[in-house]
């Protein structure tokens, strides 16, 4: 029983390291796609656009999609990717 714990000790000290862990890729990112889009849902609502997302072989589309902003006056900043260590890495889209 104490291995276990002392294994799961482990573990969970690594979680947050996973977490911060960065992809380098070295293909940069396609083009973005021209996306068409109507009116809101709900007013209020904000479009968030799509992205194209590393799959750790290639890059795949993620269409965009409306969004409720978190609270009053909040403003949506896309994703993007950056130049880093030879390669490129992606920032994912947050509210402001």
């Amino acid at each position: 029983m104490l291995k276990k714990l002392a294994v799961l000790a482990l573990f969970s000290s690594l979680l947050p390291l996973a977490s911060q862990a960065q992809v380098v890729i070295r293909v940069g990112p396609p083009a973005p796609i021209v996306e068409h889009y109507g009116p809101p849902p709900r007013p209020g609502y904000v479009w968030q656009g799509g992205y194209h997302r590393w799959d750790g072989q290639r890059y795949v589309w993620t269409p965009g999609h409306y969004g409720r902003p978190p609270r009053a006056g909040a403003v949506w900043v896309p994703g993007s990717y950056d130049r880093w260590h030879g390669g490129y890495r992606y920032h994912r889209g947050y509210w402001r």
